[in-house]
């Protein structure tokens, strides 16, 4: 028992054969375990591999449509983000094209105002020059300095948006990688149109500091004008000397048949107005002035001491009382002797008492007569000009010494020389 059990358990296992044949060729192939296993790795790798194509094509129509979908909604974010974008980018730009329309605007009532500043300017030039020739003050109040509108690297070519593209332009640059980092606008930073506002406001103050001081100039000629007038026609009333119609206003010619039905003025500019009056005033300035030139106002001896006033006083020949009808001033024999105003010589040689005399008609019926020279430097008819000398003082005629002896006629009447004096020193301050 021992014995076959034995025999049975050490039996070799037989192994598997496989056959093929072909032909009269036989083949043997020993069919071992681990064939076997290989083939049902094998056999169950493609089942795997079956299972897994047909479960991807099974699904495989869902897997697609979710990454298309996934796709879409990427997609329309960023549509919808470049579309923000755009808006944005379209509201800058509007806003820089309604800034830069807005600049343009102002800088054309900008340039308006310059101009109209600049055609006054011209205006005020003649009156100035007019009024310096009047007598008047005309030198303009100190005023400060106003930087030009024009930049300095673009006086050569302007136009009317040049005088802010530096501006702009270095805007730009200064926000440039601001806008490259985020095209939201920065709060708290300054903007364009504020710069530009801000420079308008200064530019526009300035010019209108300009165009006040042009007008109070322009007012504060015509009221010294004016004010000189007035006081010259004061002056000359004080005198007993009446203006002439034609003379006392500006506006009026006795010469000049005017008339018409009274309309009130027209108002207009302010600036023209001013102007207007200071023309009037100006007129009447100088024709006052004109008037009171022709009259003898000067001093025949300058700086000489006056010996004998005018009127009653004891003669000194007769040695009782007797009219004086001028007065004396002490000056040594060839002495100067000045013609008091503008006129004619109406008599120059012997005359008398008055020993070598000298005679100028001023108009208005005003003469002035200079005796005892001794030397005379003018001849009869000769025009005579104020301050002219016309003759050397001596000794002559009806003298006891050495003096210029003047009188002033009006009308062929004696006048007091001394109120011709007294307003020539308060007219000297208005019309020399």
């Amino acid at each position: 028992m021992s014995d076959g059990a034995s025999k049975t358990f050490g039996r070799r296992r037989q192994q598997h054969l496989l056959i093929l044949a072909s032909g009269e060729k036989v083949r043997h192939m020993t069919v071992r375990p681990w064939m076997t296993a290989l083939a049902a790795a094998g056999v169950a790798f493609l089942s795997l591999g079956y299972l897994g194509a047909t479960a991807y094509l099974v699904l495989r129509d869902d897997l697609m449509g979710a990454a298309m979908a996934r796709q879409a909604r990427m997609q329309h974010d960023y549509e919808d983000r470049i579309a923000a974008l755009r808006a944005q980018v379209d509201r800058i730009t509007s806003r820089q094209l309604l800034d830069q329309q807005v600049v343009e605007n102002k800088v054309e009532k900008l340039l308006e105002q310059q101009m109209a500043l600049s055609s006054r300017q011209g205006k005020i030039g003649d009156v100035l020059q007019r009024a310096e020739g009047a007598g008047l003050d005309a030198t303009p109040p100190d005023a400060a300095p106003v930087k030009a509108f024009v930049p300095e690297e673009e006086h050569s070519s302007f136009s009317p948006l040049s005088s802010f593209k530096t501006l702009l332009s270095r805007e730009r640059l200064a926000q440039a990688p601001e806008k490259s980092a985020s095209l939201a606008p920065q709060p708290g930073k300054s903007d364009i149109a504020d710069r530009a506002d801000r420079l308008f406001t200064k530019v526009t103050l300035s010019l209108k500091s300009i165009e006040r001081q042009q007008l109070a100039h322009i007012q504060s000629l015509a009221a010294d004008a004016r004010e000189r007038a007035d006081r010259i026609q004061s002056i000359l009333a004080n005198t007993g000397f009446r203006l002439p119609s034609d003379v006392a206003s500006a506006d009026f010619n006795a010469d000049t048949a005017i008339g018409g039905p009274y309309m009130p003025p027209e108002t207009g500019d302010m600036f023209e107005d001013s102007l207007s009056d200071l023309d009037l005033a100006l007129q009447k300035f100088e024709r006052v002035k004109s008037y009171a030139e022709t009259l003898p106002f000067a001093n025949p001896a300058p700086g000489r001491e006056i010996t004998s006033l005018f009127g009653n006083r004891i003669d000194p020949f007769f040695g009782k009382l007797a009219m004086h009808a001028g007065i004396d001033f002490r000056q040594k024999t060839g002495g100067k002797v000045f013609a008091t105003g503008a006129g004619t010589v109406i008599a120059a040689g012997p005359a008398g008492g008055y020993g070598i005399m000298v005679e100028i008609d001023h108009g208005n019926g005003v003469t002035t007569r200079y005796g005892h020279l001794s030397r005379i430097l003018v001849d009869k008819g000769q025009k005579i000009a104020d301050g002219d000398i016309i003759a050397l003082s001596g000794s002559t005629g009806r003298s006891t010494g050495p003096h210029l002896h003047y009188e002033v006629r009006r009308n062929g009447r004696a006048v007091d020389p001394l109120r011709f004096l007294n307003a020539g020193m308060k007219l000297d301050t208005y019309i020399r």
